[in-house]
């Protein structure tokens, strides 16, 4: 019975030949692979889950977001920022930024087609990409469709999903509890005592809107973490990293950018938050841990306003208990615990990713698999490193694609189940 179940699913799917690369994922990594493909005049197909590019951003970000960089840093191959945005542009304006890039190099994506599975076949030397249908469409057999094609771009990114911890006793709270990705402003928080689990840019910076929102944030840091000023002397700090390193070996730079942030900042352990031993940029190269770059936050620790709490034992109605035995009566939770990469629930027959949904081969060189497969937006070095591998992948594929079209060769044919092409 489950062999006929196959073989009908099989059969009744609908197929369509790609003439070019399947890229998976229509956020800054699909958008700047598609662009930089457009660039070798290869045809391409974007496929995306969500009814928007960029998702993420249009979606699942605050309100009060700024990118945590310079513009320059974060803009798109062949595509700068505006003259007039400011040097960190808003959540709104980045997303305009993008809906510009996909309209400039005419991107459309095929949108609400959620990847279900995508394997190499070995006998054909194809990929096959299944996906079903979302949204309006979602339940719907005739909007399940197979994709196959010679390369396949893997560009969902390190943040697809959300990272939800087991806590115990949080069902039994009571209270409101929000993910990071859907927490959109202070305001609906106003006057309330609030539990904010997580201490990166994102927690950082939940606390300080809910600060601004009078309500009364407490902060659990259970790990060590880097807080570095976001300028220095008027110079972006990751700016000048940059510059350093041109010179200097990393471990140097280190130790200059601990020796600014306690010039700028000031001995920060004092406040319940402990420098990891490994160097910021170290530890983001190797851990992908990223350093918290100060917007006002530590100001607000040292005030009392945002308090610091160790790590959580178990929460109760109404109430929180610490790891040093503290309890605290809280009104709603909000977990700022990140997200991770969404690769290993729908790829399949190859080991070039981790479990951790990460390629296995390290930077710089983890952008290029076996059989036509490629990874972009995985380099844990933001949207720079996506960018850097997206215009590598693209030239690869370039290449190919050349070699592969050339007049004198024979065209690939359709596969025999297809129909259509695109």
């Amino acid at each position: 019975m489950v062999f006929m179940a196959d073989q009908f699913d099989f059969f009744s799917r609908r197929c369509a030949w790609v003439n070019g690369p399947i890229i998976v994922g229509s956020g800054p990594s699909g958008l700047a692979v598609a662009a930089s493909l457009k660039e070798h005049g290869v045809p391409f197909v974007i496929l995306e889950r969500s009814d928007c590019i960029a998702s993420l951003w249009q979606k699942r970000t605050y309100d009060r977001l700024k990118l945590h960089l310079p513009k320059q840093f974060c803009q798109l191959p062949n595509f700068p920022f505006p003259e007039d945005y400011p040097e960190y542009p808003t959540k709104k304006q980045f997303v305009d930024y993008l809906e510009s890039y996909a309209k400039h190099f005419e991107i459309s994506p095929r949108f609400n087609q959620s990847v279900q599975s995508a394997r190499y076949d070995e006998t054909s030397g194809l990929w096959r990409v299944r996906t079903v249908g979302t949204g309006a469409e979602a339940g719907n057999r005739s909007h399940e469709m197979e994709y196959i094609g010679r390369w396949l771009v893997v560009a969902t990114g390190e943040n697809a999903e959300k990272v939800v911890p087991e806590l115990e006793g949080l069902g039994e709270f009571g209270g409101d509890v929000t993910h990071a990705c859907d927490y959109k402003s202070g305001e609906a928080y106003r006057g309330k005592r609030v539990l904010v689990v997580g201490c990166g840019n994102s927690g950082m910076e939940l606390c300080l809107d809910l600060c601004d929102h009078d309500a009364f944030p407490a902060m659990v840091v259970r790990e060590s973490v880097h807080v570095l000023p976001r300028e220095v002397l008027g110079k972006s700090t990751f700016e000048l990293a940059v510059m350093l390193m041109k010179w200097l070996p990393l471990w140097l730079v280190d130790k200059i950018l601990l020796v600014l942030a306690w010039l700028v900042l000031g001995s920060i352990s004092k406040y319940g938050l402990r420098r990891p031993s490994t160097g910021p940029l170290e530890l983001k190269n190797t851990q992908g841990r990223t350093p918290v770059l100060d917007i006002g936050a530590l100001g607000k620790i040292r005030s009392g306003d945002i308090k610091v709490v160790p790590g959580i034992k178990r929460f109760s109605p109404g109430r929180v208990e610490l790891a040093d035995g503290q309890v605290l009566d809280i009104d709603s939770v909000v977990l700022a615990t990140g997200y991770r990469s969404n690769v290993p629930q729908w790829f399949q027959g190859c080991d070039f990713f981790s479990k951790d949904g990460f390629p296995k081969t390290p930077f710089p060189n983890g952008w290029k698999g076996q059989s036509g497969l490629y990874a972009v937006g995985f380099t844990k070095r933001g949207l720079s490193g996506a960018s850097s591998d997206a215009v590598k992948a693209a030239k690869d594929i370039g290449r190919m694609w050349r070699e592969e079209t050339k007049p004198a060769k024979r065209p690939v044919a359709c596969h025999r189940r297809c129909i259509s092409q695109i």
